[in-house]
């Protein structure tokens, strides 16, 4: 793709420039834009087309930058096009966004096509996706290392615009976190009602500090409040934690914050089914469950 701006730089006078039109060595689009040499375009290829259409400043975006970044699989046949309110762009088949406080920090580029980034692109294309959709598109932009939750959210309060509310409320769930006394006191309540007895918290077993223990139960229970989004160190020491109790013969459950906070439920009603399951698998006897040492927790005697 090539626009005629880009042509006349190059060094082409206006009459070059038609001649290779009459000839087809160039193929007209859009005005003032080109196909070089044939007119069997790639969806990119159209992409870069209608962004060079839309003149200096123009970003691909919305659905259509969803789907160059990989964020969504497909979409409308339209084209949409973000550029500087300033600028009136009109070209059949570009659906154009014309916006206030257009800053360079939204600006990417990839594939070698200006694109809105991938914060900018989340925020676009919320109000157009059901829940389920754009918390995969979310998903999918943090599988493919674009950008994570964390980042998304920190990202947010510059770029309020439709979809901004919508977005922010998807995240605030899987980033929610108790403080750790609101998490014992709610946690507490909904074991209770589960019927286990009232576990030892940050106590130390198997050479780690866990969230909650069960010593009868040998069941631990781990709350993350942002496991949403752990770093790469933080899921290998989760793990590598997870595997230390299973060796020395415990069950894991992990929930996060959330899930303690607004679905007490479906946390209540798992800790119930593993606490069966437990007991179904223990020895006769309670006293003959074999407990690792090391399991001092607050508020625990020696």
């Amino acid at each position: 793709m090539i626009a005629h701006s880009q042509l006349r730089a190059l060094g082409l006078s206006a009459s070059a420039i038609e001649h290779r039109v009459r000839t087809g060595r160039l193929r007209p689009l859009w005005r003032g834009v080109y196909a070089v040499g044939r007119l069997s375009l790639t969806r990119e290829g159209w992409w870069m087309a209608a962004v060079l259409a839309c003149g200096d400043g123009a970003l691909l975006s919305h659905i259509s930058a969803a789907m160059l970044w990989g964020i969504r699989a497909g979409g409308p046949m339209a084209i949409h096009v973000s550029v500087p309110r300033s600028r009136d762009a009109r070209h059949e088949g570009i659906v154009v966004h014309r916006r206030t406080n257009f800053g360079p920090q939204e600006a990417r580029r990839h594939k070698g096509i200006p694109v809105t980034s991938p914060a900018c692109t989340l925020v676009d294309i919320a109000t157009g996706l059901s829940e389920g959709q754009l918390e995969a598109a979310v998903n999918e932009a943090d599988k493919l290392d674009l950008i994570g939750a964390a980042d998304l959210r920190l990202k947010l309060d510059g770029l309020r615009r439709p979809g901004h509310a919508r977005l922010r409320k998807l995240l605030d769930r899987p980033t929610f976190v108790l403080t750790d006394s609101e998490l014992e006191r709610q946690f507490a309540r909904i074991s209770t009602k589960a019927g286990l007895p009232k576990p030892l918290t940050q106590a130390m077993v198997n050479g780690h500090r866990v969230d909650f223990f069960y010593p009868d139960l040998d069941l631990v229970v781990e709350t993350d409040g942002l496991r949403y989004h752990r770093t790469p160190t933080q899921q290998s020491r989760d793990l590598a934690r997870d595997q230390a109790h299973t060796a020395a013969g415990l069950s894991t459950l992990r929930f996060t914050h959330a899930q303690v906070k607004f679905e007490s439920a479906y946390v209540e009603e798992t800790l119930a089914r593993t606490a069966r399951a437990r007991d179904r698998a223990a020895p006769r006897g309670r006293g003959a469950r074999r407990r690792p040492p090391s399991r001092r927790g607050r508020g625990e005697s020696a």
